[in-house]
């Protein structure tokens, strides 16, 4: 007979991981579909201070290690596939991915969010070779070199402090004059010795081959541009891109109700369709934490084993 899992979960974040852990321990038949490294954004993320009982010096990849483990221990099945089809309607939900075909009672989406690009010439051919979007990820590659962190709310902020262990220097960009990052960030980066600012000014232009070589700046209140070149004992700098975020709903798109891109959900997670949910950062909501894709997730696993066990 042709398997039917009682909930697929799209998506290995901490929403992801939650939902599975919770639909696990509730006995249900569960499958996880994340097709890359589960954890999510948090998973590029160096320290999570503000996760609730967290370890001290706790980094991302260490607590998706944890979550995945739990969530294991209590039966959750878990693959590595890219989901590239759904269809949500009628009682058996089926999920596609580009090596098989999954059938379930309910389904989760927790496909989160990827970084938003600046959208600038240079940007996406330099990707990789200069400019990045974890600094966990690349910020190694820049020791004792100046890099330039696009952005001002908690993730830059973040990956600035983070980044100023290797970096000679750090100068955060900002389109406003003043950082939106919490203030105990804010105040941290403006005592660090290694951090500077430029105010009111947005990357337009990055050059260069095979590594970045200059990039031109404009300033919003002047209109006046500026280029900024590597010096010739530098040879390159690197810049590191967190502007916000752009849901992955594009498997959702035109069959499940969304708000910018968001998927719109109640209180219990529970989408326009009976027996699809979603959790995470892919929600419409107000606060994007580790912490609240956790609670996403656990209340989508809760409504899940209501909806199919009627209590």
């Amino acid at each position: 007979m042709e398997k039917i899992y009682d909930v697929i979960i799209i998506g290995g974040g901490p929403a992801g991981l939650s939902a599975a852990l919770y639909a696990g321990r509730a006995r249900l038949d569960v499958l996880m579909i994340e097709k890359m490294t589960e954890g999510g954004q948090i998973a590029t993320t160096n320290e999570i201070e503000n996760y609730p009982g967290g370890l001290e010096e706790d980094s991302g990849p260490a607590l998706s290690l944890r979550m995945k483990a739990q969530a294991k221990k209590f039966g959750a099945a878990m693959v590595r596939e890219n989901v590239v089809e759904v269809d949500l309607e009628g009682d058996v939900k089926v999920v596609k991915t580009d090596t098989n075909t999954y059938k379930a009672k309910s389904i989760i989406a927790a496909t989160g969010a990827k970084p938003r690009l600046l959208d600038v010439p240079g940007e996406k051919e330099l990707t990789g070779m200069g400019v990045s979007y974890c600094a966990t990820c690349d910020g190694a590659f820049f020791a004792d070199l100046p890099v330039f962190v696009i952005g001002g709310g908690d993730s830059a902020v973040e990956e600035a402090l983070f980044l100023t262990r290797y970096a000679k220097k750090v100068t955060i960009i900002h389109r406003r004059d003043s950082l939106k990052a919490a203030k105990y960030l804010q105040d941290q980066a403006i005592d660090h010795p290694k951090i500077d600012f430029i105010w009111n000014s947005a990357v337009k232009e990055i050059k260069g081959k095979f590594e970045v070589k200059s990039m031109t700046i404009k300033n919003l209140i002047t209109n006046e541009t500026t280029e900024i070149e590597a010096s010739e004992e530098d040879g390159t700098f690197g810049i590191f891109v967190f502007v916000g975020l752009v849901p992955l709903s594009e498997l959702f798109e035109g069959k499940l109700d969304m708000d910018g891109g968001y998927i719109i959900t109640n209180e219990n997670m529970e989408t326009n369709i009976k027996g699809v949910y979603a959790a995470g950062d892919i929600r419409a909501k107000t606060l994007r934490q580790v912490v609240t894709a956790a609670a996403d997730g656990a209340i989508a696993a809760t409504q899940v084993d209501k909806y199919l066990n009627g209590h």
